[in-house]
């Protein structure tokens, strides 16, 4: 299986908490092998016409292309925003045991 077939996803939200949940909730279910959190970040953006600043949490998963489609809709059903971030990028290389082990703890 090439380094492809594993995806960092990255999402972001308002507090630690939300961020822990976010985390743990996709650990529990299988959709992610783990997650790290990052924060708190400064983001700046437009929404509804508006320039906005937040603090935000940066939470970083590692899932498989096969999972992605799952982590996606749970990940819209449990965060708190209205449209949150969700953007996926292909691990193009990596440790073979380390990719092994994302798709073990990801398989259904």
């Amino acid at each position: 299986m090439s380094a492809a077939t594993v995806l960092t996803v990255l999402t972001t939200t308002d507090a630690e908490d939300k961020a822990r949940d976010l985390a743990y909730g996709a650990i529990r279910a299988h959709l992610a092998a783990c997650a790290q959190i990052n924060g708190p970040v400064t983001s700046v953006y437009r929404w509804e016409g508006e320039i906005e600043t937040a603090r935000e949490w940066q939470v970083l998963l590692k899932t498989t292309a096969a999972r992605y489609a799952a982590l996606e809709a749970w990940l819209t059903e449990a965060h708190g925003y209205d449209t949150p971030e969700i953007i996926a990028t292909p691990v193009v290389q990596g440790s073979a045991a380390y990719l092994e082990w994302v798709r073990r703890e990801t398989a259904e």
